[in-house]
């Protein structure tokens, strides 16, 4: 009795996500992506290729770059695991992220730590074992997976914020940091609404 109990409570749960976080009105809409995309791509600006950049704004890039990477890697995955439509979709502006720090890297002659897009690869183990961590939460429950979505939008908003206030004065920096940070505040919504969506399902030992 207990086990049916239980199954026919974890089938409402996920009936709950399915119409909820997998409900294409819930998360960024088509649109919504469409234009955060040509707002990075605008926001480069006609600052001189010479410009010097400080080793911390270089060093920030690069971080940034792998981070959004991680965000994209992991958003696929865990996209393909739970097939929930908050995943694949938001996969697609981590895509957009990663292009618009590339961008910034290739105009300003800096090195793209990036040799092997392949989904899950990473070339620094800091950057490698946090995708194995969080690909291994995700894969217990859509709860964990709703949370390490959560988890990792806001590292990355903490990470944007703190270039944009104690490193960066490059403006072509600048405007696409804000771009970013804005879109992961969108993301992070996303991943609440969905958490508040469905109960945690705890497994007893």
């Amino acid at each position: 009795m207990k086990t049916t109990t239980f199954l026919t409570a974890f089938v409402l749960v996920l009936s709950m996500v399915f119409f909820g976080c997998n409900n294409e009105s819930n998360i960024l809409s088509t649109d919504e992506q469409t234009s955060l995309q040509k707002s990075i791509d605008n926001s480069l600006v006609t600052t001189e290729a010479g410009y010097d950049l400080s080793q911390e704004e270089i060093d920030g890039l690069i971080h940034m770059r792998l981070e959004e990477k991680l965000a994209r890697d992991v958003y696929t995955t865990l996209g393909n695991t739970w097939n929930y439509k908050v995943f694949l979709n938001i996969k697609v502006s981590e895509q957009a992220h990663m292009e618009a720090v590339k961008r910034l890297l290739v105009k300003y002659g800096i090195y793209d730590p990036i040799t092997n897009d392949e989904v899950g690869v990473f070339p620094d183990p800091q950057f490698q074992a946090l995708y194995d961590q969080f690909v291994l939460q995700g894969s217990v429950s859509a709860y964990e997976a709703f949370m390490v979505g959560k988890t990792i939008e806001e590292l990355d908003i903490a990470d944007l914020q703190n270039q944009l206030t104690n490193v960066v004065d490059n403006p072509d920096i600048i405007r696409v940091y804000q771009n970013l940070k804005n879109a992961s505040e969108n993301h992070l919504a996303a991943f609440n609404k969905c958490l508040s969506g469905i109960p945690q399902i705890r497994v007893a030992n």
